[in-house]
């Protein structure tokens, strides 16, 4: 039986500086906890004409008990790490990060031909993932499975599975799904997905539609919140529409959260940021 969901809740992404100083938009974060659990924190930052919003990027930071998850639709994004990891993030490309119990980074954006722009997810990890191992998976783009399912839906299967296709990014222990899902013109879309007791979000990045049963109005930069259920409907204006999807199975852990690092406990911050201060941050797996 179908239960279709509807919108709670549409937040408009604000801007905000972050990094060394990048210009970007956030669509939810530190405020937005729980709403959006197992996420934490959407920034959009695809970037105007100006190189100086964004050039100074994101230097060396440490992260734990999280995943970040870096999805380019323009220019690149250049990364090192504690690991001895480098190589870049290019147009339409994922580097789904599980940071585990620590790792330090940096994160650099590198406009090609004039034009940068991509977008961060983090997905927290539950206490029993907090210090896992670190790990990437790094998806090129060709490698990226695109289904068609209907004439004018294009869908980008990044994690979890659409019909009998599956997403490249694997054993992530949020389940989620992560679509990026392009509509033509006066396209209705209808997706039965998981069991109910999921989160499910989507973030308009071109054109406008309505959303969920409610047909609630959303366009570029809004963050759309769903209700429970097990279905979502979305329809396209005439403009067309192109949304990230994603959805995951909610943790429900109390979130100590201080910049970069999420633990469950401030305790735990604390440990963190002290190891991270003598330099034994970076644990041996």
């Amino acid at each position: 039986m179908t239960h279709p969901r509807t919108v709670e809740r549409i937040f408009p992404a604000y801007g905000t500086i972050e990094g060394a100083g990048v210009k970007l938009h956030r669509a939810f974060g530190y405020e937005e906890v729980p709403s959006f659990d197992p996420f934490l924190m959407l920034d959009d930052f695809r970037a105007g004409a100006r190189p100086e919003d964004y050039l100074a990027g994101f230097p060396w930071h440490p992260h734990r008990g999280i995943e970040t998850v870096t999805y380019m639709l323009e220019g690149r994004v250049e990364h090192g790490d504690s690991m001895g990891n480098a190589g870049n993030v290019n147009a339409g490309d994922i580097q789904w990060m599980t940071a585990g119990s620590g790792i330090i980074h940096q994160e650099m954006p590198k406009p090609v031909a004039g034009k940068m722009g991509g977008f961060q997810l983090w997905v927290n990890l539950p206490k029993v993932g907090k210090m896992m191992a670190p790990r990437y998976q790094e998806i090129k783009a060709d490698s990226i499975p695109i289904e068609s399912p209907a004439n004018g839906v294009d869908i980008r299967i990044v994690s979890g599975k659409f019909g009998s296709v599956r997403g490249p990014v694997r054993d992530i222990l949020a389940d989620p799904e992560y679509f990026d899902i392009s509509l033509e013109p006066g396209i209705t879309f209808t997706h039965l997905e998981r069991p109910a007791g999921y989160t499910v979000a989507a973030y308009v990045i071109g054109g406008s539609g309505v959303f969920g049963a409610s047909e609630t109005p959303a366009r570029n930069r809004d963050m759309i919140l769903f209700s429970d259920g097990n279905e979502i409907h979305v329809r396209s204006s005439s403009e067309g529409l192109r949304f990230l999807y994603f959805s995951g199975k909610p943790f429900r852990e109390h979130v100590a959260w201080r910049g970069p690092i999420v633990m469950n406990t401030e305790a735990e911050l604390q440990t963190a940021f002290q190891e991270y201060r003598a330099g034994t941050f970076i644990r041996h797996h």
